[in-house]
Formats: structure tokens, C-alpha cells, sequence
């Protein structure tokens, strides 16, 4: 059975329907569903069917170059849809809290726009594919902007670093608080994650000693990889990340709150980065195949946007060698195609073949 929730409770499809008739729930008196949305049993059946189908593929393997990723249970698996009009759909695992990791990114590159704009952030770090590995040093060395774009390590590094504060603790808690606005609830550091990470992040820092030899990393560069690696070593379970995506569905409104938590005019760059460079260096494959903005996180999750109507985000944590969670491309993948979430594709916008 299928629970819905929404600001106003929590509720079992079956009981919910029939009260209601209807699981369409207004966020302060007021709907904002898209007219071409997929109307509920669709989404319902997309998302079952796709759990049933995939639920048992033991395909890929956890991350295992950060300790504590490699001990995660690889069966856990949770599939939640978050609508623009706060609907909630979750299957499976949701509840449990897994290291957000590189899906972080796409938040504090939120955080640095609001702060600094979308135009003095694209300067300061780019938005270029690099053709290479996430972690990879030749494409600092390489490519003219050397952080690339803000969803590599480099240029993520070099995005948090440019978050304002007195202190390393008070640049953090500012990156920290806004996730939780995203999210519309509290979210909380996993310490273990985070030492895990801290004690096998020599990688990272050096990229931002090398992004500092090319004067493009904006603040003390050890210190910006340890808030990179505090703000990966966040927990999220699979409906707040569906959530977090629905926010930039939105036009960056939180659907649960009601609050406007990431600039309406930053949210088309903040997209376009992710269908270029949200699932590492198969991000033109996802392109092809799927076709909307995504990022996943080698803790497992994936987190998908269909601009106007809502976002899928599914927790899996087997990898394929990209580092991408296996059962939840394949999840996103047969959903999208369900539902004509393709937005490369006229069915998306409601023309038919």
C-alpha cells in the first residue's frame, strides 16, 4: 500500500481515497500542479511497477574507498516521488538516512548564487564538462576554468569555498541551515561518515592546493575541503532528497513549507548543470537515455527533476563503475518513460506522437 503525506498529516492510500477522493493536498490554500502532470494512479503504477521490476537486481557494488560506505546494506532500497503540489509517494526504504555526498553540491551552488549570483559564481567556477573522472586532477590542470563546472569535486570545493563567514563553524552552519530549509526539516551531520571521509580525503585536498596554484579556490583550501566533507557526510533518507528536489521543480519553493528557499532566477542554471554533469562522466549516457537534470551521490541516491511537476529520488546502495547507483537509474529511467518526464521529448509538455 501507498502512503501519501503532506503538510497536513500522513495518510494510507487506500483509507485516503476513499475519504477523500483525491490526494491532491494545497500548500497554504493553493495548488500548484502542472497542467501536463500524470494524474495519481499513473504515478502510483509507474513507481510500483518499477519497484517490483528492479527490487531483486543485485547489480554493482557499494562504494568502498570511504570505509563507511562499504559496510551500508546493499539491499536497502527506497523509491519516494514528491510532487510541485506536495504530493508524496514512497515505497521501500525511505526512511532511512544515508550520506547525501555528492548531491550536496547542487545546494551549495544554490547557497553561493543566492549569495553572490548566478553570474559572478559562473565566472569564479564554470560550467564546462571535463571529460574526465569526478576526482580528476588532469582536468584541473587542463581545462582553462581548472574547476570545470560545480558538480566535479574541483569545482565543488571551490563552490564551497566561496561561502561567506566569520569561521569555518559559521560557513558551515550556514550551508547546513539551508539544507534543512530545502529539505523543510532538520538535517543532521553522520559523524561516522564524516570521519570516515576526513580520514581518506587526501584526494581532495589536493585538488584545492592545485586549484590554489591557479588562484581559483576562494578561501583557506584545507578548510573548504573539510566543510566539502562535513556537507557530503549530511543524512538524508529517500523523501527528504525527493523533497529537495521538488524545491527546484518548483521554482525553487519548498511544496511541504510553502517557503521560497532558492531564487526562482537561479534554478535554470542550477538545472542545466545537473543534466550536464549530474551523474559524473556518464552524464551524456543519462542524457540520451533518460533526459532530466539529475545527481547522484556515491552514498547511494539519485535524485531526478522534472521541471513544473515534481522530482523522483531513489536510495540504492550498489554502484556501477561510474559511481552511480544502479538500481536507481534504472528506476528513474522506466518512470520517466512511463510518464513522459523526457524533457528532450514533446510528450513531456503534453503533444502526443
Amino acid at each position: 500500500m501507498f502512503r501519501i503525506s503532506s503538510r497536513f498529516g500522513t495518510f494510507f492510500l487506500g483509507a485516503f481515497l476513499v475519504v477523500a477522493g483525491t490526494c491532491t493536498v494545497p500548500v497554504h490554500g493553493q495548488t500548484n500542479k502542472s497542467p501536463v502532470a500524470p494524474n495519481r494512479e499513473r504515478v502510483e503504477a509507474a513507481v510500483r511497477e518499477a519497484y517490483d521490476k528492479y527490487r531483486s537486481d543485485t547489480n554493482g557494488k557499494n562504494a568502498d574507498y570511504i570505509p563507511y560506505l562499504a559496510q551500508v546494506d546493499s539491499k536497502l532500497f527506497g523509491v519516494a516521488v514528491v510532487t510541485t503540489d506536495n504530493q508524496v509517494y514512497e515505497l521501500g526504504d525511505v526512511k532511512y538516512s544515508f550520506s547525501i555526498q555528492s548531491i550536496s553540491k547542487v545546494y551549495t551552488l544554490a547557497l553561493a548564487m543566492e549569495e553572490l549570483g548566478f553570474d559572478k559564481v559562473f565566472q569564479r567556477i564554470g560550467s564546462e564538462p571535463t571529460g574526465r573522472a569526478f576526482n580528476s586532477v588532469l582536468a584541473v590542470v587542463d581545462i582553462p576554468t581548472h574547476t570545470g563546472n560545480p558538480l566535479v569535486n574541483a569545482g565543488a570545493i571551490a563552490t564551497t569555498s566561496l561561502i561567506a563567514g566569520k569561521n569555518e563553524d559559521e560557513k558551515w552552519s550556514k550551508i547546513l541551515d539551508f539544507y534543512s530549509k530545502v529539505a523543510g526539516e532538520k538535517l543532521v551531520l553522520i559523524d561516522e561518515v564524516y570521519k570516515s571521509e576526513a580520514a581518506t580525503n587526501a584526494g581532495n585536498k589536493a585538488l584545492a592546493m592545485l586549484l590554489a596554484k591557479y588562484d581559483r579556490i576562494y578561501a583557506d583550501p584545507f578548510e573548504s575541503v573539510d566543510i566539502y566533507t562535513k556537507q557530503c557526510s549530511v543524512g538524508v533518507n529517500a523523501t527528504q532528497l525527493a523533497r529537495m528536489g521538488a524545491v527546484l521543480a518548483n521554482n525553487g519553493k519548498n511544496p511541504a513549507t510553502g517557503e521560497q528557499v532558492i531564487r526562482a532566477e537561479d534554478v535554470p542554471y542550477i538545472l542545466s548543470t545537473m543534466a550536464m554533469a549530474g551523474l559524473y562522466d556518464s552524464s551524456g549516457s543519462w542524457a540520451w537515455h533518460v533526459g532530466l537534470p539529475a545527481k547522484s551521490g556515491v552514498g547511494g541516491g539519485i535524485v531526478a527533476i522534472v521541471p513544473g511537476k515534481g522530482a523522483i529520488a531513489v536510495f540504492a546502495p550498489r554502484l556501477d563503475d561510474a559511481g552511480n547507483s544502479v538500481k536507481a537509474q534504472k528506476v528513474i529511467e522506466f518512470v520517466g518513460d512511463k510518464l513522459d518526464y523526457n524533457l528532450f521529448s514533446p510528450q513531456s509538455v503534453g503533444l502526443k506522437k
